[in-house]
C-alpha cells in the first residue's frame, strides 16, 4: 500500500485519467473527489464489498424447482 500526506487541494494520479482530490480537512474526516471518466464505476469501500456479498449471494441461488424441470425440458 502506497501511504501519502496530502494537504487541502493537494491530489494524486492513478494512471492517465484518474485524479483523486482532498477537498476538505475537518477533525479525523477527510473528504475527497473524484475525477473519473463516467464509465468507470467507482464506490465507496463498504458499499463494494456488500455489491460483492450480494454477487456471490446470486451466483450461489438455486434454481427454483418449477424452472429448473423447465429448463430440464428445453432441447
Amino acid at each position: 500500500m502506497l501511504v501519502l500526506a496530502r494537504r487541502v487541494n493537494d491530489s494524486i494520479v492513478i494512471g492517465d485519467n484518474i485524479e483523486i482530490v482532498v477537498v476538505e480537512i475537518k477533525g479525523d474526516q477527510v473528504k475527497l473527489g473524484v475525477k473519473a471518466p463516467r464509465e468507470l464505476k467507482v464506490f465507496r469501500g463498504e458499499i463494494y464489498a456488500e455489491i460483492q456479498k450480494e454477487n456471490k449471494a446470486a451466483s450461489e441461488s438455486q434454481v427454483p424447482g418449477d424452472l429448473d424441470r423447465f429448463l430440464k425440458k428445453s432441447p
